[in-house]
C-alpha cells in the first residue's frame, strides 16, 4: 500500500489534472477498512468517499470513466459500510453503483469493464435472501444469476486493454460468484490451477485461494497456501490471516490454532468474526478439557464483537445457552469442515443415534452423517442420512435439517435431476426461524435459479 500511494503521489505531481490517481487512491483505503475494520480510521476517512465522487464528477461526461468510477466508489463503500455495521447506507450505496454501472454499460458498448462490475452485481441481487429483501425491493434492485455470470465471463475471455487492467479485479468476483453462487467449486480451483494465478505474491489470490479452500473442505491446502506465500516488505499487515490460519489448523485439532486465534482476537480492531473466533477459541479449550479457558472465551463472546454475520449469531447464541457441544459430535464436525473425511468417519464408527440423548444430538448426528459421506463421494450414505436430518430436525431452531435440504439438492442438481433438486432448495427455504437463515436461503435461491436457467 506505501509503495501504492508513492506511485499514485508522484503522478499527481506529475500531472495535477489527471483524476485516475484519486480513483485509484480509494482502493487503498477499501483494502484496509475491509479488511482491518479499524473504527479510528473509519471516522478519519469516511467523508472521503463523497469527496471523490465530486472530484470524478468533473471528469468529461463523454468518457465511461464519469460513470464507471463512480460506481466503483459505490461499490466499495458500500461493502465498507456493512463492515461497519451501516446497512442502510449500504444498501443506498449498491444502488447507486448498480444503476451506474448499469448505465455505463449501456452507454459505453466499447468499454468492456462496465460489464465487469454490473455482471457481479447482477448475480448478487439475484440472489438476495428474504432477510434482506428491504434492499431489493425499496431500492428496487432486480438481478439475473444468469446473465451477470455470463457479463462476467465474456469479460474475461476478451483481450483489449480494459479487460487485461480489470482482469485480476474481475476474476476475483467472478471465482468467488462461481464458488458460493453457482456451486462449482472444482471448477474454481481448476480455473485457478490451469491460469496458475498467483497466489504466492499475490495476496488477494492467496486469500482467495485459502478462504475458498476452508470452506471446501480443503483445510490442509489452506494451510499450504498461506504457510508458503510471499511475506516480504511492503504488503498491508491483515490479522485475518491469524483467523484464516487459526480455523484451518483447528480443523485438524492441530495445537496452533489457539495461537493464532488469540492473535487474531489480540489484534483485530474490528467487529466481524470476533464472536466466531472466540466461539472456535472455546471449542479449542473445551476439547482440551481446559474448561476455565473454554468458559473465559465464552464469557468474552458475549461482550466483544458484532452480530451482523450468521457465524457470529450462532456464537452469540451458543454462549447464551450456557450449553456445550457433544465433544464426539464436535471433533466428527471439525475434522469433517476441514476435509479430514477418513478420520471423522473412523471416530463414529461402532456408534448410532441411541447413542445419544437429545434430540437435537440425534438430529446432528445424522447431519454429521450425511455431510462425511457426501465429502466421501458416497452419495446414496450421504442422501439416507440427510433425509434423516430433514425428517427428525424440520422442528429444531438448529440449521442441520434446511442444511441437509440443501446438500440433497446439490446431489441430485449433479446428476440432472433437477426436478428433485429443485423439491429439496425449496424445502430448504421453506424451514423457519433456523440458524444461518439469511446465508442458506441465499444458496437455495441460487440453486432454483440455476435449475430453472434464471
Amino acid at each position: 500500500m506505501d509503495e501504492g500511494s508513492r506511485l499514485l503521489e508522484i503522478e499527481k505531481k506529475r500531472d495535477p489534472n489527471n483524476l485516475i490517481p484519486f480513483f485509484l487512491d480509494n482502493y487503498i483505503d477499501f483494502f484496509q477498512l475491509f479488511f482491518n475494520e479499524d473504527a479510528g480510521q473509519y471516522a478519519a476517512w469516511k467523508d472521503r468517499l463523497d469527496q471523490r465522487l465530486e472530484l470524478m464528477s468533473l471528469g468529461p461526461e463523454s468518457s465511461p470513466f464519469h460513470l464507471f468510477t463512480r460506481s466503483v466508489l459505490h461499490f466499495q463503500w458500500a461493502a465498507i459500510q456493512i463492515k461497519f455495521g451501516n446497512n442502510w447506507d449500504a444498501g443506498w450505496d449498491f444502488r447507486r453503483s448498480f444503476l451506474q454501472s448499469r448505465d455505463c454499460a449501456r452507454r459505453f458498448q466499447e468499454f468492456s469493464a462496465a460489464g465487469m462490475l454490473s455482471g457481479a452485481m447482477q448475480v448478487v441481487a439475484g440472489t438476495i435472501p428474504d432477510g434482506y429483501k428491504w434492499l431489493s425491493g425499496l431500492l428496487g434492485i432486480r438481478g439475473s444469476i444468469g446473465n451477470g455470470m455470463q457479463q462476467l465471463e465474456r469479460f474475461l475471455a476478451m483481450n483489449d486493454e480494459w479487460a487485461e487492467l480489470y482482469r485480476d479485479e474481475a476474476t476475483f468476483y467472478y471465482l468467488y460468484l462461481k464458488f458460493y453462487i453457482q456451486n462449482k467449486p472444482e471448477e474454481v480451483f481448476t480455473y485457478i490451477h490451469l491460469r496458475q494465478l498467483d497466489i504466492r505474491s499475490n495476496h488477494l489470490y492467496t486469500y482467495l485461494y485459502a478462504n475458498l479452500c476452508i470452506n471446501d473442505h480443503k483445510s490442509a491446502q489452506a494451510l499450504q497456501a498461506m504457510r508458503q506465500m510471499n511475506n516480504g516488505p511492503g504488503y498491508l499487515d491483515m490479522p485475518v490471516w491469524d483467523l484464516e490460519m487459526g480455523y484451518a489448523s483447528l480443523n485438524h485439532l492441530e495445537p496452533g490454532a489457539a495461537l493464532y486465534l488469540e492473535r487474531f482476537l489480540r489484534r483485530f480492531k474490528g467487529r466481524f468474526y470476533v464472536r466466531d473466533a472466540l466461539l472456535k477459541l472455546s471449542w479449542y479449550y473445551y476439547l482440551k478439557d481446559e474448561q476455565p479457558h473454554a468458559d473465559s472465551c465464552r464469557l468474552q463472546i458475549l461482550r466483544r464483537g458484532g452480530a451482523d454475520a450468521d457465524a457470529d449469531r450462532q456464537a452469540l447464541k451458543e454462549a447464551k445457552s450456557g450449553k456445550w457441544p457433544n465433544k464426539l459430535l464436535l471433533q466428527a464436525r471439525l475434522l469433517s469442515d476441514g476435509g479430514y473425511f477418513d478420520e471423522a468417519l473412523q471416530l463414529l464408527q461402532g456408534t448410532s443415534s441411541s447413542g445419544f440423548s437429545t434430540a437435537e444430538e440425534k438430529c446432528e448426528y445424522a447431519y454429521r452423517l450425511g455431510r462425511i459421506y457426501d465429502g466421501l463421494g458416497r452419495n446414496d450414505e450421504a442422501i439416507e442420512a440427510y433425509l434423516t436430518t430433514v425428517k427428525t430436525g424440520q422442528r429444531l431452531r438448529e440449521y442441520y435439517a434446511a442444511r441437509a435440504a440443501l446438500q440433497i439438492g446439490y446431489i441430485y442438481e449433479q446428476r440432472g435431476d433437477k426436478m428433485r433438486a429443485v423439491s429439496f432448495f425449496e424445502k430448504c427455504l421453506s424451514l423457519k426461524d433456523h440458524d444461518y437463515k439469511n446465508s442458506l436461503d441465499q444458496r437455495a435461491k441460487a440453486g432454483l435459479a440455476r435449475c430453472k436457467g434464471e
